[in-house]
């Protein structure tokens, strides 16, 4: 899932603090050699409702690494961006979010490289008008009032919807919420249109018939990342690659358990078995080490940004991506 952040109002800074970014490079450049692990604690950053809440409930990342002598410790964060100034700030090792907050935390300097990512899922992420809105196309939302969550996939979603439809992103009047006073202001009619990823899409549409007026489907990819720092993927590359092999059984079984899955999220959300499903199966899975095309995308959203002045500056992504042991 994507940035889950279901009671917080406030928007607090991404991240603050620098690492030189030579340093990122070199350590995700660098390909180490596996061998029998140093470590004794892998930290992992955690969001209810989430792939990694399903990897933590089924306890399989912590027998592996039980018998590699590691213990795995849980820490869950509220969203995304607090997950990754968590990351920078060194209180966890590993986390997993959507595809534009790594973007905003590498502008900001932050001590973090690519792992790995699950394939695109473009369905999770759309545009959604409440019912009996007169909107029938993006074209149409211009001038509009759009909310959405800073940092979040979905900022580079209304960018490239807007872009499609002959709009800038300066032609809508975008006030920055997080999901729970979004949701609010959308139920109030105080705002034409909110860009939101799954459950809380799934969830607007099944308790308050929203609609949806599109979603990423040949506008976004979608990705979601696992990310750790550059400290932790050069001293210790092999407890990342364990961990990205359970990451791959627990979305296998996902596949496999949808129904299973939905019973372990949908109390941690607050929202029903079938809504929860639904959102599941809107994600993809089958985790990978990041090919070119992804980079590439990855480096399509930093320029983007940059050019909007999004971010401060321009970003090369390849020098953080790091490269798993042999």
């Amino acid at each position: 899932m994507h940035d889950f952040d279901p009671s917080s109002s406030r928007r607090r800074t991404l991240l603050q603090g620098a690492l030189a970014l030579s340093a990122l490079g070199a350590a995700g450049l660098a390909r180490p050699v596996l061998g029998q692990t140093q470590a004794k604690l892998f930290r992992v950053g955690w969001q209810k409702g989430s792939n990694l809440a399903v990897l933590k409930a089924r306890g399989n990342l912590d027998a592996r690494l039980k018998k590699e002598g590691v213990e795995v410790r849980w820490i869950e964060f509220t969203a995304g961006p607090q997950m990754l100034e968590g990351l920078n700030v060194g209180s966890i090792d590993f986390a997993c979010v959507g595809e534009t907050p790594p973007v905003f935390a590498q502008a900001a300097g932050a001590d973090l490289v690519y792992v790995a990512n699950e394939p695109p899922a473009p369905k999770a992420e759309k545009i959604l008008v409440p019912k009996g809105s007169p909107i029938q196309s993006v074209a149409e939302l211009k001038g509009k009032r759009i909310a959405l969550n800073r940092g979040s996939n979905v900022h580079y979603l209304i960018v490239k919807l807007l872009e499609k439809s002959g709009l800038q992103y300066g032609d809508v009047k975008v006030s920055l919420l997080p999901p729970a006073d979004a949701r609010a202001a959308f139920e109030s009619g105080s705002i034409d249109a909110w860009v939101i990823w799954d459950p809380f899409a799934q969830a607007a549409i099944g308790q308050v018939e929203a609609r949806v007026l599109a979603d990423g489907v040949g506008a976004a990819h979608n990705y979601n990342f696992y990310l750790s720092t550059a400290t932790y993927a050069r001293n210790h590359p092999e407890v990342l690659k364990w961990a990205i092999e359970e990451v791959k059984v627990t979305g296998d079984w996902t596949v496999a358990n949808f129904d299973a899955a939905a019973e372990i999220l949908a109390p941690q959300i607050g929202l029903s078995r079938e809504i929860t499903r639904a959102a599941l199966e809107n994600y993809a899975y089958g985790v990978t080490y990041l090919n070119d095309d992804v980079v590439r995308n990855q480096q399509e959203i930093a320029d983007t940004f940059s050019a909007l002045k999004l971010i401060p500056r321009k970003l090369d992504v390849a020098s953080v991506v790091w490269q798993p042991p042999r």
